[in-house]
């Protein structure tokens, strides 16, 4: 759906959901007939969610690789480095499918593009000299609001939580892969270091959930997600 409130004037693609009741994405019925597997959970045919589209492929790769950037974890090819660009994925990830929840939504920001970095550039000082040379083009495929939302979840646990936990509840996949580890405490192992970063986690992304330093990309559209999430109460940032 386009929301057309959208503070800079452009369009935006909205959940189809509102504030206090469950987070609904999809039609009132499912596209294809009900078909169930032997455990009772819906076949792939049922399920349709931007979660499993690959159109939103190029807002994801490009808008974390704009977040790793500008809050690296350490020098390139370093484990550190690769450590805070899982995290800042993962946190990626979460923002675009609450975004981006439908196929549909996702079929149009591929077909109008997402709008790009220069805002985001300019707010954190990390313009380049030539946004038309070669080598730059990745920037037309960084989403702003997607950027802003994932440092929202990376500077705040409890709003991280209450993402993923929305992102589940729209997004029930079948879970019939091997999983070479089990889950802990119950977490989806995919988003396992934006939930529970451990020790070497936390060290490698001292800039990237640093809440002062992510504030001023965080804060561009922060009540937008605290209002979609239901936790408008909840405005005081944690520390990672």
């Amino acid at each position: 759906m386009l929301h057309p409130d959208r503070r800079d004037g452009s369009a935006s693609v909205a959940l189809g959901c509102h504030r206090g009741t469950p987070l609904k994405t999809g039609p009132t019925a499912p596209k294809h007939p009900s078909t169930l597997t032997d455990t009772g959970e819906r076949t792939k045919e049922e399920i349709n969610v931007a979660g499993l589209s690959t159109a939103l492929s190029p807002v994801i790769a490009a808008s974390t690789h704009w977040l790793a950037r500008a809050y690296p974890g350490g020098e390139a090819n370093t484990v550190s480095h690769t450590l805070a660009e899982l995290q800042a994925r993962q946190a990626i990830t979460v923002a675009a499918w609450l975004r981006y929840p439908t196929e549909i939504d996702a079929a149009l920001v591929a077909i109008a593009g997402p709008g790009g970095s220069a805002i985001l550039d300019w707010r954190a000082g990390s313009e380049p000299e030539d946004e038309f040379a070669d080598g730059e083009g990745w920037r037309t495929w960084v989403d702003e609001v997607v950027v802003s939302w994932a440092a929202c979840l990376l500077a705040d646990p409890l709003l991280a939580r209450r993402g993923v936990d929305a992102v589940i509840a729209a997004m029930p996949v079948p879970d019939q892969r091997p999983r070479p580890h089990g889950r802990r405490g119950g977490l989806p192992n995919e988003f396992r270091r934006l939930l529970q970063p451990d020790a070497r986690d936390r060290d490698a992304a001292a800039l990237l959930r640093h809440p002062d330093l992510l504030d001023p990309i965080a804060g561009m559209h922060r009540d937008q997600l605290l209002y979609l999430l239901d936790a408008e109460q909840d405005r005081t940032p944690l520390a990672a």
